[in-house]
């Protein structure tokens, strides 16, 4: 795999689990800087997995994730919804004002910044709701405050996690204009997506995850009917009490052990080609 340009983000032989059962498994692969990426899959698949690796919340159990040229805070990284505790008693704009904290730090003083704060609100249409709690928004509201709060990090690289999951079709427009926004801007964009169609419409990259990287390249090339369907098999398949991952031949390795060898699955091989 020849060397990645500034910003890209490289997995080399990544597996990610969690108690040495891999969620995902021997993954290879370059996401060029700038890149509009759609993950997919099935449920369990290790999507959200994969995510929370490249942000360091996973820690691999073999691999590697590389960012050349990124340090850990150029990364913004929005979760699911339902990771975010919505009884926590903090206003909407202290909620999005948390996306300043690696800048400044949990003692600098927010006040110089809060004209900031109040640009990021107004960008995803929230202006007006500064002092309202976050434990009152509707969920397309939360999800804009979400958005405003990775748009204050200002990040090379951003990560989102189902972002339009669960939330009406104006407000997965103006959220998605932010995405377009950020690929004019070279910002380097990895979503987590359910909607196939949104996918074709809006990424032009797709990686294609079960556990196992089954096709990544071109959307329209990964999201065949074929690839899909050995999509679901493989996860209706995995063990997940497998006390060892199978490297790409299939043969069992330990998951701190020897790096496979071997043949890589059909597709996998081929998608990688064009994807690095």
């Amino acid at each position: 795999m020849s060397a990645a340009a500034p910003g890209a983000l490289v997995f080399r032989g990544l597996t990610l689990g969690y108690d040495r059962h891999p969620a995902v498994h021997h993954l290879d692969g370059v996401v060029p800087a700038g890149a509009a990426l759609a993950v997919v899959g099935p449920n369990g698949a290790g999507k959200s997995t994969l995510l929370k690796g490249i942000v360091g919340e996973v820690a691999p159990l073999d691999g590697r994730i590389e960012h050349p040229g990124l340090v850990r805070r150029e990364i913004a990284y929005l979760p699911q919804a339902a990771e975010i505790d919505r009884s926590f008693p903090i206003s909407t704009f202290d909620f999005v004002a948390m996306g300043l904290w690696r800048k400044l730090g949990l003692f600098r003083a927010l006040r110089p910044h809060r004209g900031a704060v109040a640009d990021a609100l107004a960008a995803v249409g929230l202006s007006g709701f500064e002092r309202r709690p976050i434990g009152t928004l509707s969920g397309g509201q939360l999800r804009r405050a979400m958005f405003a709060r990775v748009l204050l990090q200002d990040a090379r690289a951003i990560l989102l996690d189902e972002p339009f999951a669960a939330i009406d079709s104006r407000t997965s427009a103006d959220l998605l204009d932010l995405v377009r926004r950020w690929g004019h801007e070279r910002r380097t964009v990895v979503a987590v997506l359910h909607d196939l169609d949104q996918v074709r419409r809006h990424f032009p990259t797709a990686l294609l995850l079960a556990r196992e990287a089954v096709a990544w390249g071109e959307t329209e090339a990964v999201l065949t009917g074929p690839n899909l369907r050995r999509a679901r098999q493989l996860c209706e398949a995995w063990d997940d009490e497998a006390p060892v991952c199978r490297g790409p031949a299939g043969h069992a390795h330990e998951a701190h052990g020897q790096e496979a060898h071997g043949e890589a699955p059909h597709d996998h091989a081929h998608d990688h080609e064009h994807a690095a």
